[in-house]
């Protein structure tokens, strides 16, 4: 796989593949992992968009749960792979498939847990793309849009399991519009921004399934 490297997952102590011909982690994908809260009866996460899968492997670190994660394009999926493996973690689990799939390999109402880093950016015919198809694919709703991932995670996760999503804060009417709609009850939001004197740029939020909303906001998070 040409310029493909072994780089560190911020402070883990995990390792992760990456290929500069394609996109690499962000530090969106660390703070979404970190947002997610485990109860000790949860068994079972499915991560949509998974990428090169630095959620997943992030929360492998706690061994009683069983991660599945799912990423279409397979060049990524690859990386995804050679993670995991250099790893050595054994309980995560990544296929190479279109979410929109999942229930073809999942009965459905059956996860503790949803967790998605999912392309930010409405595509349009007019939309400017970035020539590189991967890099477009994982950036603009091209193959999938925010309210099929809305979707699909209602139909996956068991009633009372927990939605996190990460996303513009641009975007968050609309993201709540869809929670709604698909009968989440919003739980937590954390802002996050690029510096004290910026606006917010990015937005955590938890939402659980068949459930009233009952928001906290949490402090918020300041990029260093």
């Amino acid at each position: 796989m040409n310029n493909c490297e072994l780089n560190d997952l911020y402070d883990t102590g995990f390792k992760i593949y990456q290929s500069k011909d394609y996109f690499k982690f962000s530090l969106d994908s660390f703070l979404l992992a970190n947002f997610v809260e485990f109860n000790f009866t949860d068994k079972l996460v499915l991560d949509l968009c998974t990428g090169n899968a630095p959620v997943p492997i992030i929360l492998s670190e706690n061994k009683k749960i069983k991660i599945y994660g799912f990423e279409l394009q397979k060049e990524i999926y690859e990386l995804a792979v050679k993670s995991i493996k250099v790893n050595q973690i054994d309980n995560v689990e990544i296929i190479n498939d279109d979410v929109k799939n999942s229930l073809n390999y999942f009965p459905g109402n059956n996860f503790d847990i949803v967790t998605c880093n999912p392309p930010y950016f409405k595509y349009t015919k007019n939309s400017i793309i970035n020539e590189n198809k991967i890099k477009s694919i994982a950036r603009h709703e091209i193959k999938i849009t925010l309210e099929d991932i809305i979707k699909i995670a209602t139909k996956q996760l068991k009633a009372k399991g927990k939605f996190y999503i990460v996303h513009r804060s641009d975007r968050l009417i609309e993201i709540i519009n869809y929670l709604n709609k698909y009968n989440f009850g919003i739980k937590k939001l954390q802002f996050v921004y690029s510096s004290i004197d910026a606006n917010s740029s990015m937005v955590l939020i938890e939402a659980k399934k068949d459930c009233k909303n009952d928001v906290k906001v949490l402090k918020p998070i300041i990029k260093k």
